[in-house]
């Protein structure tokens, strides 16, 4: 039971942080420019909207440090529950400001307030989730446990369109709607919050503290004193997080602005190949058991790397069926592809460092590759062409498969043991 507990903590948090984070990018895109930005500009309100988005990604990493080093300091546990907190009440409150019109610009303070806290509590959420999934899981099946809250993404992502779809059926998302898709992260936060709090610390982390002679200095500093490791890990990030970007997100402006696919469906296509990524996750991280880490990673990183001409060639037939070929299949390699990377990522620190460590890995990744990911898309296919995004891929791709042959295998190692 107690480790059945710890896994259905870890995916709550995970689900709800990307619920979240699709519902926000569905939502600023048609409705919430509009409700909180002044000026006669749709264009300007949409940008002001997007930006805001973009602001929870600049405090992730924060986010990452502070509680990375309270992670190492006082343990997995309490950080589990702090920031699931945090995450939910933030989220549910943005169903309850006030709109342009009712507060003026208190209410696009408001809003970028709560996406700062959300981007900081997430920056030390998503460690928190899979190193207490990692250290309590037996070894030999590590890779496949580990992998339940990368799954969180694709499952978060359905989750929102769904419920966005559900709403939209019986009333107008831009009249009170939004607010309801919003709110309806309570009952989330409620039943996570009871999960995560019967949840107990981590027997790898106990055992350390444990056997320590005192509390370990900066958790952060200790990880950063592991450049190699640091460095290493976000290579490993960095082909993986761009592909998600273009697969789930720069798709849906590539294919609705450059050729004629209606929005609706491109969604719809993403929304599935959603499900897929979740099956290639789990399906990776199954395999990594079995296989090794290196070899895991490394077929579909030469499969994303394959795919890339093919997915640009499928989407300029200006066939819906074609596209979301293209979609699923890039989609499914990029989970393949993420699915063993938290355990990895988890095995390249020692205990007294691995939520530091860790959360540098995944929320610097983040910042340096998933962000700016769709804007460089963007620019580059509209300044050089479709070829370009190609060699942007490819040359990322070549990056990750670097670091993953230049990292130690670590299939089935004990965690304390590592140094």
């Amino acid at each position: 039971m107690g480790f059945r507990r710890v896994l259905a903590g870890s995916m709550a948090g995970a689900v709800l942080e990307w619920y979240d984070f699709a519902l926000y990018g569905l939502l600023a895109a048609t409705v919430l420019g509009p409700l909180f930005f002044p000026g006669d500009d749709p264009v300007a309100k949409l940008l002001l909207a997007l930006a805001t988005q973009g602001l929870g990604f600049v405090a992730r990493p924060l986010g990452g440090v502070v509680f990375g080093h309270l992670g190492d300091r006082f343990g997995r546990q309490p950080m589990l529950v702090i920031t699931f907190a945090m995450l939910g009440s933030a989220t549910a409150a943005i169903g309850l400001l006030p709109t342009y019109a009712d507060a003026g610009l208190l209410a696009p303070v408001l809003l970028v307030v709560l996406r700062m806290i959300q981007g900081f509590a997430l920056g030390g959420e998503f460690g928190a989730a899979v190193l207490l999934v990692s250290e309590y899981g037996e070894p030999r099946r590590r890779g496949f446990w580990a992998s339940w809250p990368q799954a969180g993404a694709p499952a978060g992502t359905v989750l929102a369109t769904l419920v966005l779809s559900v709403i939209g059926s019986f009333t107008d998302l831009g009249d009170w709607g939004w607010r309801l898709a919003f709110l309806l992260a309570l009952p989330l936060l409620v039943v996570g919050f009871w999960i995560r709090r019967g949840v107990e610390e981590s027997p790898v982390f106990q055992a350390a503290r444990a056997g320590a002679e005192k509390a370990p200095r900066s958790g952060v500093l200790e990880a950063l004193a592991r450049p190699k490791s640091v460095l290493r890990g976000l290579g490993m990030r960095l082909g993986e997080n761009i592909a998600f970007y273009i697969y789930t997100v720069f798709v849906v402006a590539y294919a609705t602005n450059y050729f004629d696919f209606d929005r609706e469906d491109v969604i719809l296509a993403v929304t599935f190949a959603s499900v897929c990524q979740l099956i290639g996750m789990v399906g990776g991280g199954w395999w990594s058991d079995r296989v090794g880490r290196r070899v895991a990673m490394l077929v579909p990183t030469a499969a994303l790397l394959v795919w890339a001409p093919v997915f640009f060639w499928l989407v300029h037939w200006e066939s819906l069926p074609l596209l979301w070929l293209g979609v699923c299949v890039g989609a499914f390699f990029h989970g393949l592809l993420a699915g063993p990377e938290a355990a990895w990522i988890a095995e390249l620190f020692p205990t007294h460092c691995r939520y530091a460590g860790s959360s540098l890995v995944f929320q610097g990744s983040s910042i340096i590759a998933g962000a700016p990911a769709p804007l460089i898309a963007v620019a580059l296919v509209d300044g050089i062409g479709a070829g370009a995004v190609v060699a942007y891929l490819v040359v990322t791709m070549v990056i990750t498969g670097v670091a993953v042959l230049s990292s130690r295998e670590t299939k089935g190692a004990d965690l304390s043991e590592i140094r």
